[in-house]
């Protein structure tokens, strides 16, 4: 690992600190492209307006018209957290906005398959829907969007993944990443799309005179020129916003300035106990307290609680426990989840070991140095579940800094034959570019793909797996060098000794952090005074920083360090007897 320090503008840092930023903020926000304090402003009024989505004002039409017609809508949802809460959002929404009639559908993982499916939409109909809704999914459910209106349903597709080279002929489609689709922010995630489309909806039946004028909400501008009229109380769409706070995050899309906004303003509810049910009853199942939420409690104890339902069982769980305005109901689902997430974990665990001992057999573990590896790792076992590869290829690739797949057999009914693929990618890899290149010098062996530049899925014939993992390996070796095969780890460079203290733990977790906009990392120069394991699996220090003790924790990290060492590390705190401590949490050391 090479660990560089970020390049941190002095004038950049200089005009944020006498804005009034704290200096090391200031320091942190300029090494990270904000130039400006307003940049930083969370306020809803600086959201990006709704208007620059393709295809929103006819997505508002369509729902008005259907909410005027008491037609039934069903929304059709991703069995991810992101498509969980996406859903929540979205029945949520639609019945402030009036929607009587509001049902959903989540396909299963392993029977159903991704995205909306000729089989779902029969199954949708067969419901007496009228208009399917897509959350999270839909932008490549070419045939499944045809099926679903020949059987006289009209279909809204709410998306945000990259479309393939035909779009559906959906009655409406809005998906920032649509050809011809000016939104600034590329990156927003599912449920922040059906967000967005709740507001144009308001919009435009404010613009009907089903609703009075906004009063002191301060949401962005949702429509030029919209005219007050007599009507019912602008419902407040502002309290879905933990929703989409948790969605955005878990789903690990770039925090750009308006995806930080959205978490930003679903924290501040949060921790003022306005959320629903359901995400209370997460963090309480999860041991977080609410009324210090951070990003990294989204990212790795409520997301991952919720992922476990589609990985392991079934969606509607997560979605129920999301909908649920009885908070004991609320919790006895949190504490079902908790329990799969558990089961999640014992499986990964087991999973991770297999792939790892496969993946090491494909290269010389004696050998010294990154060169030694391929440029791409491809595993697949008889006995993976399909519900954890993308874990499990998320794990390995982190230990092997490589474009990284790891497939299970699928166990859908008469699809024998096929196994599903989870990719994760590293920096300069774009996965689905990547396996785009490979469809086509490979006609037939990708029978489905699709994703992003750091995440992808695919599914193909067991007989194909030696080709396929041998042609990603050869489109890896052409697009990647020993510089991007270098894992390289980013900081923020040496910690001044004033701020390690548990007060500057708490300023830092209480702002957004995330993918594109890391959490802040210092790196230095450390004396290790003594070093133990601990459980087995994590590496105890007692570190000298600048002079002075503290603790430091490396979790799964096993092999002993030098007296002197240069370490990448985040900064946290933890309570003994009622007095809170400062330690380091060790990411890496310098190679």
């Amino acid at each position: 690992m090479k660990i560089i320090a970020r390049d941190i503008p002095p004038r950049s840092a200089w005009a944020l600190e006498q804005a009034g930023l704290h200096p090391l903020l200031a320091r942190l926000y300029a090494a990270r492209g904000v130039l400006h304090k307003d940049e930083l402003d969370d306020g809803l009024a600086r959201l990006l307006p709704p208007a620059g989505l393709l295809g929103i004002d006819a997505a508002a039409r369509l729902l008005a018209d259907a909410i005027a017609a008491d037609l039934r809508i069903c929304i059709v949802a991703d069995y991810d957290c992101d498509g969980a809460t996406a859903c929540a959002v979205g029945v949520r929404g639609l019945k402030m906005l009036g929607a009587r009639r509001v049902d959903y559908l989540v396909p299963d993982r392993v029977v159903d398959g991704y995205g909306l499916t000729a089989s779902i939409a029969e199954r949708v109909h067969a419901r007496g829907c009228d208009l399917l809704l897509t959350v999270d999914n839909g932008i490549a459910s070419v045939e499944g969007v045809a099926a679903a209106q020949g059987l006289g349903m009209r279909v809204l597709v709410t998306d945000h993944h990259l479309p393939g080279p035909v779009l559906p002929a959906a009655d409406v489609l809005v998906n920032p990443n649509q050809p011809a689709c000016s939104f600034e922010s590329k990156c927003i995630a599912g449920c922040g799309v059906m967000f967005y489309v709740l507001l144009a909806l308001r919009a435009e039946m404010r613009q009907r005179g089903v609703f009075d004028a906004p009063g002191a909400a301060a949401l962005p501008a949702e429509g030029a020129g919209a005219t007050p009229r007599t009507g019912l109380p602008q419902p407040k769409l502002d309290t879905l916003l933990p929703l989409v706070a948790l969605g955005t995050v878990a789903d690990v899309v770039r925090l750009d300035a308006n995806n930080r906004r959205l978490v930003a303003q679903g924290l501040k509810r949060i921790r003022k106990g306005a959320m629903p049910p359901g995400i209370a009853a997460l963090f309480t199942a999860a041991g977080r307290k609410a009324a210090t939420a951070t990003t990294f409690d989204f990212g790795f104890a409520l997301g991952p609680r919720i992922n476990a339902a589609g990985r392991l069982a079934d969606m509607t769980l997560g979605i129920e426990l999301l909908l649920t305005e009885d908070p004991a109901r609320a919790a006895q689902l949190a504490q079902t989840l908790d329990a799969i997430n558990r089961e999640r974990r014992e499986i990964e665990g087991g999973m991770r070991e297999q792939a790892m001992a496969a993946a090491e057999a494909l290269f010389d573990a004696d050998a010294a140095g990154a060169e030694s590896l391929p440029p791409a790792f491809c595993v697949f076992d008889e006995s993976f579940h399909e519900g954890v590869v993308g874990i499990v290829a998320s794990r390995l690739k982190d230990r092997l800094h490589r474009p990284t797949f790891v497939f299970a057999a699928s166990a859908a009914p008469g699809k024998g034959h096929e196994i599903k693929g989870s990719g994760r990618s590293i920096p300069g890899f774009h996965l689905r570019d990547a396996l785009d290149l490979l469809a086509k010098r490979h006609p037939g062996v990708l029978l489905k793909f699709g994703g992003h530049a750091m995440a992808a899925g695919c599914t193909i014939a067991r007989e194909h797996f030696e080709t396929f993992r041998d042609a990603l390996a050869q489109v890896a070796g052409e697009w990647l060098d020993a510089a991007t095969l270098t894992r390289r780890l980013d900081t923020d460079g040496p910690l001044a000794a004033e701020y390690r203290r548990a007060e500057m733990v708490d300023t830092l977790h209480q702002e957004v952090w995330g993918q594109g906009f890391a959490a802040p990392t210092f790196s230095e120069e450390l004396q290790v005074v003594s070093q133990r394991l601990v459980g087995e699996k994590h590496l105890a220090l007692k570190l000298l920083h600048q002079g002075q003790p503290v603790d430091g924790i490396w979790f799964g990290h096993t092999e002993a360090l030098p007296p002197r060492v240069t370490l990448a590390f985040r900064l946290d705190a933890d309570e003994w007897q009622g007095v809170r401590r400062v330690r380091f949490l060790v990411e890496g050391a310098d190679a």
